[in-house]
Formats: C-alpha cells, structure tokens, sequence
C-alpha cells in the first residue's frame, strides 16, 4: 500500500490554510505523518495516475487486480482528524496484508460541534463531486487487463454525502458506466433508514450503482439518538437502528450492538482491539482503528459473501451480527 496519503479536498483555501468553506477539487498527496496543506495539492492528472497505480495488485495466482476504498467523512471534523482516521483505517487494513489503496474525500466540514446544519448543508453542496471528480474518472482510467474496483466507507454525515453523490450523479444523467462501484459501506450512517428502503427515490441510484451495500448499526450510538438536541424531530437513523425491513437483497445490515457493550465494558477487549484508543464519541466512532471492523471491512471490500465474513455471526434473531 502507498506510503503517502492520497486525499480528494473540495475545502476552500484562505491565507494558505484549508477552510470549511466550499471550494474547487484539489487532489493532494500527502506525506507520511503530515497534515493535510494545499500546498500538496498536484496536478489531477497526475494524482489519477498515481492513485491507479498504487490501487493495482496481484494475487497468489499471479492475476491482475485492483482495490481503491475512498472514505468520506462524517461532520464537526477538520482536515488533520480526517487524516487521522484515513490513516488508522489505512493501517488496520495494511496490517490485514490489504495491497490496494486508500483515499479520503474531504468535504468542508467545520470542526465545531453546533454546526450539524451548516455541515449538511455543505455536504449536499459538495457530494457530487465524489463522482464526478473521484468515481468517475478513475474509473474511465480502467485498463481490460485491470479492472479496479472502487468501494466507498461513508461514516455518520459521509453516508448522506455518499447517497446524495449517487442521486446527484442519476439526475446529471452521468454514464452508468463511468461511476458504479463495487462495495459500499455505512458505519454510524446519518441517514434515515426509512429512506433506506427499497423503492425509495432518494435511494434507489445507490442501490443501482453498486454490488452490495452494507451498513453496520449499534442502538448504542449516543451521537444518532433521536433524544439528541441536534437532531429533534428527525427519523431514526441507519447507523442505530439498523435498515430496514424492506430494503434490497443487495442491502446487508451487521448489527454491531452486543459487541459494542463488550468492547465499552471491558477493558481487556478495549486494549486488544482498539489499541490506539478511540478518538472522537465513543459510541459512533469506535470503528476507526478498531480490529474487528477493520477486519470486516477487509472481508467485506475483497468480496466476500455477506454470511461466511469471519467478524460475524448469526444471532438468535437470524441476523448478522458483529462478533469478536
């Protein structure tokens, strides 16, 4: 996997600094242990080059393949922790042996904690760009002797920038083509699971644009509770109470709740499986270095089927449910 860390910025710039203003797309590479500048911004060209080479593998057979997984954010972060939790994913899956690459799309995203609404308001204004200027073009740079399949990770607002991007993108009447994808996933995912089902308008381009949509819930998520003052009146979200009944056969959910409660109520689990710690809440962003999900989500992008993933097992509800 690529030493630097590739990053996709539609932040605006100000006296040389990032901002969680709207701005054009800068492609950034990123030196080992940096934080994100403008000044590492390069040409697209070249950083599509780049990142196709790093995405391309191959595997004991000696064929060709290619794995590229963007992550998107979710709100209230800044440009350095959305490089800390690129790089605790990118480490988790290194250490997994994963030969692809890792990127992160960086919305502007202010890092202040009542800034939910102006945060979603820029996500909408920015996610189409993830296709446009990420999915797309990437994907038109496939050669036959190398497909490379594109997965994309949407944490909390992520998932919403992530469905609003495929929607955008079916009503620009993009190709199909030119930007469908492989896997997508959703962890503490900030939208409605109402809107998650099948037949949904606002659904229906993420479901036609991928192989397999997977979404990981915990009831414990604390950040997406409907009591929480930021979000009163809103519908119960994905990333807590998992997807609906009715969603498409493409659609798994992996109900993470029972192995939260052991990873938050022992501190021998906390020390084997969140060796740095947990930054951010608790109960929504434990999934960021955590070797459990990672190692899920390493499953999960190579293709494995839903039901054989090794992280998981059938609870007595008949479900798939996060397991250590």
């Amino acid at each position: 996997m690529a030493t630097v860390d590739y990053l996709m910025s539609v932040r605006g710039v100000r006296a040389g600094k990032f901002t969680a203003e709207v701005g054009p797309t800068r492609f950034l590479q990123v030196p080992p242990g940096a934080a994100p500048l403008p000044d590492h911004a390069g040409p697209a060209g070249a950083w599509y080059k780049a990142v196709q080479s790093a995405a391309e593998w191959q595997n004991a057979q000696g064929e060709a393949r290619g794995d590229l997984l963007f992550i998107v954010h979710g709100y209230n972060m800044s440009e350095q922790e959305v490089m800390d939790r690129h790089r605790r994913i990118k480490s988790g899956l290194l250490a997994l042996n994963f030969k692809g690459v890792v990127v992160s799309f960086d919305w502007p995203s202010d890092n202040q904690a009542l800034a939910y609404l102006a945060d979603r308001h820029r996500a909408k204004q920015t996610a189409l760009k993830l296709v446009t200027d990420g999915i797309a073009p990437l994907s038109a740079r496939q050669t036959p002797d190398c497909a490379i399949n594109i997965h994309v990770l949407g944490h909390s607002t992520g998932a919403y920038v992530i469905r609003e991007a495929f929607d955008d993108a079916d009503d620009s009447q993009l190709k199909q083509a030119s930007w469908t994808v492989s896997q997508i996933l959703f962890a503490a995912g900030d939208v409605s699971s109402g809107s998650m089902s099948e037949g949904n308008a606002g659904a229906a381009s993420i479901y036609n644009h991928c192989v397999r949509l997977t979404n990981y819930s915990n009831l414990h998520d604390a950040v997406l509770d409907i009591s929480n003052v930021k979000r009163l009146g809103v519908a119960p979200r994905v990333g807590r109470v998992a997807l609906p009944d009715n969603a498409p056969a493409r659609a798994v959910n992996v109900n993470c709740s029972d192995y939260y409660v052991e990873l938050d109520g022992s501190p021998a689990v906390q020390a084997a499986d969140e060796p740095d710690g947990i930054v951010g809440a608790r109960s929504h962003s434990w999934y960021f270095g955590n070797k459990i999900f990672t190692h899920d989500l390493f499953c999960t992008v190579l293709g494995f089927e839903a039901g054989v993933v090794p992280t998981r097992k059938r609870g007595n509800d008949g479900r798939l449910h996060l397991s250590r």
